[in-house]
């Protein structure tokens, strides 16, 4: 799936959890993921947890995470170099 698709999978509504960044059609924040993911949670544990949730959804997440904080000042690479394999590899 390609970024853009996936980033179609991510919602921002002042009416849905304060704002913040979504999975759409769902009230599961994109923080929830990259944490649960941080803390060394599986992909398919995530996907147990959050049953509405599907394995592309937590690539969105990493998607919206990259395009929002990938790059910064002195950064000559992305902060989430190798993530997609890493989601793909866990629930290939």
């Amino acid at each position: 799936m390609r970024e853009e698709e996936l980033l179609d999978r991510i919602v921002i509504d002042p009416n849905i959890c304060h704002g913040r960044p979504c999975i759409k059609g769902t009230r599961v924040m994109v923080s929830v993921i990259l944490d649960s993911l941080a803390e060394g949670a599986t992909p398919e544990e995530i996907l147990k947890d959050y049953p509405t949730l599907q394995l592309e959804d937590i690539q969105a997440a990493l998607a919206y995470a990259e395009a929002n904080l990938g790059s910064y000042p002195g950064n000559s690479g992305t902060v989430f170099a190798g993530a997609f394999s890493s989601v793909l590899g866990d629930c290939g």
